[in-house]
């Protein structure tokens, strides 16, 4: 943080108590809408707002969207990079080792929260027809490589079925919440439900000529299982979108390309 604006920025968030607060209701539990963040602290919404955008244009909260909701994110980044100039030059080896120690036990943190995945893509259709790729067995088995098989109503158990006619479900879930041709909410797992099945949220939102389709995934199992649906669903989606706007899926399975090399 060598930009003396930033620093400054940084030090004007900190100087209200309001903010303050803002950021220890945020240590406490990340990922929190303005709504949460209002009830928490007995404040109005637009009060509240203006005292995030500070905190955001300090870069001491991130926004993330998912689906219709702004989810609000601590970020220590700015706090730590004011430490370092100020602080650890005058007592660097002791906080240096108390650094190491912060880090380990923030990396170990992370470890142990549920990481959720979203992902957003724009295609060149209208919301039914998005909806019908999504639920229709036929074209599932076009662009994913299986047919996904349900009757998708709430309470109902959906398959993901190899297209080899072995009728072979290779994972699966229950339909959660349906809104024709807006939203659908299901779990997804093995073939067999389990409590530790993930769950997805389909949003589906009309715009002029394009759909914007936003994909949550939530209660991933570790990181791995991030990683994994982090390559999974942009290639599935591609292959979607391909589908709906030209007529033919890709040349060649998008998920079948090695993962990208860092």
């Amino acid at each position: 943080m060598d930009d003396g604006r930033d620093v400054d920025a940084v030090f004007r968030a900190l100087a209200d108590p309001t903010r303050r607060s803002f950021l220890d209701r945020l240590r406490e539990q990340d990922g929190q809408t303005l709504g949460e963040l209002c009830a928490r602290l007995g404040m109005a919404r637009q009060s509240a707002t203006q005292h995030l955008d500070v905190l955001v244009r300090a870069g001491l909260v991130t926004v993330v969207r998912r689906g219709r909701e702004r989810l609000h994110f601590l970020n220590a980044v700015p706090l730590y990079d004011i430490a370092e100039r100020w602080i650890s030059a005058f007592d660097r080896p002791r906080l240096e080792a108390l650094s190491a120690i912060r880090s380990r036990a923030e990396e170990l943190a992370m470890s142990a929260a549920v990481p959720t995945y979203v992902y957003v893509t724009y295609v060149r259709a209208t919301a039914e027809q998005v909806w019908q790729a999504l639920t229709d067995a036929d074209l599932t088995a076009r662009y994913w490589g299986h047919a996904n098989v349900s009757d998708w109503q709430p309470g109902s158990r959906w398959e993901h079925r190899r297209t080899d006619g072995s009728g072979v479900a290779d994972a699966g879930g229950r339909v959660l919440e349906t809104d024709p041709p807006h939203r659908l909410v299901m779990t997804f797992g093995g073939p067999e439900e389990a409590p530790s099945d993930s769950r997805v949220t389909f949003l589906v939102e009309q715009g002029e000529g394009i759909v914007r389709l936003t994909v949550t995934h939530e209660d991933l199992p570790d990181e791995q299982g991030l990683r994994d649906v982090s390559q999974g669903w942009p290639a599935v989606l591609a292959n979607l979108k391909s589908l709906l706007e030209t007529g033919e899926v890709l040349p060649a399975a998008p998920w079948e390309m090695p993962a990208p090399t860092r």
